[in-house]
């Protein structure tokens, strides 16, 4: 007989639950039997993870959301409230970026950038926190990036807007010092196997590729679902990527160029007509899937895009 968990029946709201990560954290929550609140802009691919939720024998639920809208934010909390009666755990994964350099493409596309992956999570903290008081309990999970910690080229307004979800994390935590049994976590990740890189906005134009090793959607959930049961300030995922942060602190400069020359030749395969705004204003069919296995770009095999670093 299966055993039952601790996170059966507890009340998860999903960010960005359409695609990718945020896909997999609603499965990997539902194999615990949590009740799912998925929310995201894409209703098809948010009723796709519904039902792969509730085939995996948990309760789930849509809520078409775009987390830069303070109203859909408020009607995506008040749904789940009304639905389950209480939230317990919220994960801030909705994410965008922006491939190019700061004075390439419209200032408005790093606007979007940072709207959707600071404001939307501020947002949310707004209207959760209030929530979790009343309960006395509840965990926010921020996902963020190894690029909350060190600078990347290519993707200024993306790092810009993880170093400041960072921030947010840092600010709840001594806001809410004295509510001890409601927590403020997040989790790092390196580069994940998912379609996030095809679906940026892309000023480069050139494909871009997650910087190898790519690790699997899947092992980034059960990273957070475990940071949900057992809640932490912050976790790296994998936990050795830490080590690279202090390559950088002590060999700074070199490290920043050995950095830029190894995207130049990595990050992007050949030159080829891009989508200037991908999925910041819209989302993109493609976003639904999780991709799975290398690409293949010149004379290189290459993961595929990451997302949430």
């Amino acid at each position: 007989m299966r055993a039952v968990s601790d996170l059966a029946g507890k009340v998860v709201v999903i960010t960005g639950a359409s695609s990718g990560l945020g896909r997999e954290t609603a499965e990997a929550f539902a194999r615990h039997r949590s009740r799912i609140v998925c929310a995201a802009r894409n209703r098809e691919n948010l009723e796709k993870t519904a039902a792969r939720c509730r085939a995996l024998g948990a309760q789930a639920l849509v809520v078409e959301t775009d987390v830069t809208e303070e109203e859909q934010v408020a009607r995506l909390a008040q749904t789940a409230v009304a639905a389950f009666g209480r939230i317990d755990i919220w994960i801030n994964d909705a994410g965008v970026t922006e491939f190019g350099s700061l004075e390439d493409g419209p200032f408005e596309h790093h606007r979007r950038v940072v709207e959707t992956n600071v404001f939307g999570p501020m947002l949310s903290a707004r209207t959760v926190v209030p929530i979790f008081r009343r309960q006395n309990s509840g965990v926010l999970i921020n996902i963020g990036s190894v690029l909350s910690k060190v600078g990347q080229p290519f993707v200024p307004s993306y790092v810009v807007s993880k170093f400041a979800l960072r921030g947010l994390s840092e600010t709840l935590r001594a806001e809410l010092a004295d509510h001890p049994h409601i927590h403020v976590c997040s989790v790092l990740p390196y580069a994940i196997d998912t379609p996030h890189f095809e679906s940026g906005a892309n000023e480069v134009g050139r494909e871009p590729f997650a910087m190898p090793p790519a690790q699997s959607p899947k092992k980034v959930a059960r990273a957070i679902v475990t940071m949900a049961r057992h809640p932490r300030r912050e976790r790296h995922v994998p936990r050795y990527a830490a080590m690279g942060f202090f390559v950088h602190w002590a060999f700074p400069e070199t490290t920043e160029r050995l950095l830029l020359h190894a995207l130049r030749a990595w990050h992007f395969g050949p030159a080829q007509q891009s989508d200037k705004e991908g999925n910041l204003y819209r989302s993109r069919a493609t976003a639904g899937a999780v991709a799975t296995g290398p690409r293949v770009s010149g004379q290189h095999v290459l993961p595929p895009g990451c997302s949430g670093t």
